[in-house]
């Protein structure tokens, strides 16, 4: 993974974790989740020069991992002349003192580091104002005791956006802008509703790609696509949903939309930061559930995408399951399944049984038919505008005639009248 600071010298940090027996799986550090915090700090720029995993019964009151651990975290800080030290779990605003304190460097904990890599790569005017809230929410309740970390000056990790002077203003000043943010936001999801609504008025099917971090979405994108969207080894890269369109087969058009990648132990305060992006879930009437193939970890992450599925789409919506890169797995490490396809989409092998695959599962074979209704059936015009794509309408003395793309369903209903087929 490159280095994507430019301006700043990289950032060395020893990571550390707690597991703890009183935490829950989310709140707790193991050997895995803290390579995946070793993979953030690089995204943000950063490079690790230790690890450290304590194991205790509970954290302790003043220093979370004890005093004699954070010692030793001291001497490895000195050793490898780390500027930084980022912890794998959430920490308290006296925590967060206390061990600043002790290790005499920066301490950050992993929704820091994720917001640092937020504010890093928002791009659009909706991601960043969402980037925003959320830096603010996690500031809010760690005001009082940040003081010393707050005034930090020259950049780096930890220290973009809302930007290091801006901090330094009281509680209700940070109130105050998160309410703003907060109907800014109402009015970027407004205009997105009215554009959502076009779309379904013109029965164009959503399909949201959805995914663990770095599982290949902007890749397969741009392979189905050619949307152009950077697509670096890099966690976190797309933060601001994109939409293309794409033609599935000659009767089927879809709104292909890419989003935020997903990664285990997201703090709830970001998800709910980055509801807007992720509203597309709730309006898809397709999932494509990007996996990489050769994920070590893979089964894991699919229950991490899975959860977050079941929290934010809407109830029985289709999920396909991509294996991407099943050019560096073998066959047999692929299952087999009706809603399984394996592709590679840097090499583009398995793109057509993919579109197949999408027109499958969105139910369509579509119909492009001509339809002749009486004037008696004025009324299915309008379902017709609202449930369908209809390409033109024309009142004749034989009734109304309307051009139109039909699902199954439709088609069924309006069978008698249909007088030709396109």
């Amino acid at each position: 993974m490159e280095n994507n600071l430019d301006h700043h010298p990289q950032e060395r940090a020893v990571l550390v974790g707690l597991n703890a027996d009183c935490f829950t799986a989310a709140q707790t550090a193991t050997e895995e989740s803290l390579e995946e915090l070793d993979a953030l700090l690089q995204t943000a720029g950063g490079f690790c020069t230790g690890k450290m995993l304590q194991n205790r019964h509970t954290p302790d009151a003043h220093s979370f991992i004890g005093e004699g651990k954070a010692q030793e975290v001291r001497m490895l800080v000195e050793a490898t002349q780390a500027s930084m030290v980022v912890f794998d779990n959430e920490l308290s605003p006296g925590h967060i003192r206390a061990l600043e304190e002790i290790l005499g460097v920066t301490v950050l904990d992993r929704s820091a580091l994720i917001l640092d890599i937020f504010a890093q790569r928002a791009k659009t005017k909706e991601g960043r104002l969402q980037v925003e809230l959320a830096q603010y929410k996690y500031l809010l309740p760690r005001l009082a005791g940040m003081g010393a970390s707050l005034s930090r000056q020259g950049g780096g990790i930890g220290t973009r956006g809302p930007g290091e002077t801006k901090l330094e203003v009281d509680r209700r000043h940070i109130r105050e802008r998160i309410n703003r943010l907060q109907s800014e936001l109402e009015q970027v999801r407004q205009v997105r509703s009215v554009q959502r609504q076009r779309r379904m008025k013109n029965s164009v099917p959503v399909v949201a790609i959805v995914g663990y971090t770095n599982a290949g979405k902007s890749t397969l994108l741009n392979r189905l696509t050619d949307a152009g969207i950077p697509a670096n080894n890099r966690l976190f890269d797309t933060l601001d949903t994109t939409s293309r369109q794409l033609r599935v087969s000659d009767n089927l058009e879809v709104v292909l939309s890419d989003t935020v990648g997903f990664i285990s132990k997201l703090p709830h305060h970001l998800v709910d930061a980055f509801r807007a992006t992720l509203e597309e879930l709730e309006y898809a009437d397709l999932l494509l559930h990007v996996i990489d193939a050769s994920d070590p970890n893979r089964e894991a992450h699919i229950r991490v995408v899975d959860s977050l599925i079941d929290k934010l789409a809407k109830p029985g919506t289709k999920v396909l399951r991509c294996y991407n890169k099943a050019d560096l797995v073998t066959p047999e490490d692929i299952p087999i399944g009706e809603d399984v396809v394996s592709i590679s989409a840097v090499k583009g092998t398995g793109m057509d049984k993919l579109l197949q695959a999408i027109e499958k599962s969105l139910g369509h074979s579509r119909h492009h038919v001509v339809v002749t209704l009486p004037y008696a059936m004025g009324g299915m015009v309008d379902t017709l505008h609202s449930e369908a794509q209809v390409l033109q309408t024309e009142y004749t003395a034989e009734g109304i005639v309307l051009e139109t793309v039909l699902d199954p369903i439709l088609y069924g209903k309006l069978k008698d009248y249909i007088t030709k087929e396109l």
